[in-house]
């Protein structure tokens, strides 16, 4: 019965740090399977739209970067690239628009409602 009160106290630890899979069959006594490394999460970076303007007008993020726009104005935005690489509906108060840049390079983009209204996101 040891054996058994030891599998118990195991199991009840194994639950208690949130490690699952190990009590299958097949699996040697007392061994017990580790989680993975927590993945990484995406990197990211904000632009608002507020009082007719990009906020900033200009960011620089590394390849990979998703970058996330956000309406905060009261009348509807877009985010159009002048090079049709990526673009948004028309986005109302609060829509969110994003675009993972997995490329160097520079990205120039405006409002397509209010054309005077640009941006730039420079990957590096």
């Amino acid at each position: 019965m040891n054996g058994r009160k030891q599998l118990l106290e195991i199991t009840a630890l194994a639950a208690l740090l949130g490690i699952t899979g190990w009590a299958g069959a097949g699996v040697a006594r007392g061994a017990v399977s580790v989680p993975s490394a927590p993945q990484e999460k995406p990197t990211g970076a904000q632009v608002k739209i507020d009082n007719f303007s990009f906020e900033p007008r200009e960011i620089t993020v590394a390849p990979g970067t998703t970058v996330v726009w956000t309406n905060r104005d009261d009348v509807p935005h877009t985010v159009t690239s002048n090079d049709d690489k990526f673009g948004s509906k028309a986005m109302d108060t609060d829509d969110t628009f994003s675009f993972t840049f997995k490329d160097a390079g520079t990205y120039e983009y405006y409002c397509s409602v209010h054309p005077k209204m640009t941006g730039k996101v420079i990957v590096k």
